[in-house]
């Protein structure tokens, strides 16, 4: 018969046994497999475009004239490439007018270039 020690109470056990008749703690701990990571990855990133992480990069003070003189007819809008907000204002003239002011008001606080 084989056997092993209890780690607890040091007493002589089966080598099979869970859990040790004298002391009842836990014999024998589940070991935990083996995991080896091999990280091969030699990709490199590719990308030529000009859009950037955060889009493509639009001038603020083009999108703010084009706001004053425009706006009511989405050319803003257009212009960040927005083309369902663009058609929204064209019909409805800057949302009635609201949206015009909201947008001036926010692209004055907008850093340059902003990213869209």
């Amino acid at each position: 018969m084989a056997v092993k020690f209890c780690s607890h109470c040091g007493k002589e056990i089966d080598e099979n046994a869970v859990v040790c008749p004298y002391c009842g703690c836990q014999a024998r701990a589940f070991e935990q497999p083996n995991i080896v990571i091999n990280n091969t990855n030699t990709n490199t990133n590719t990308n030529t475009n000009n859009v950037g992480m955060y889009g493509r990069p639009k001038n603020k003070w083009v999108a703010f004239f084009l706001c004053m003189f425009l706006g009511f007819f989405g050319a803003h809008k257009f212009y960040e490439g927005r083309i369902g907000t663009g058609i929204l204002y064209l019909f409805t003239l800057g949302l009635f007018g609201i949206g015009w002011l909201i947008d001036i008001i926010v692209l004055l606080f907008k850093p340059n270039p902003y990213f869209v």
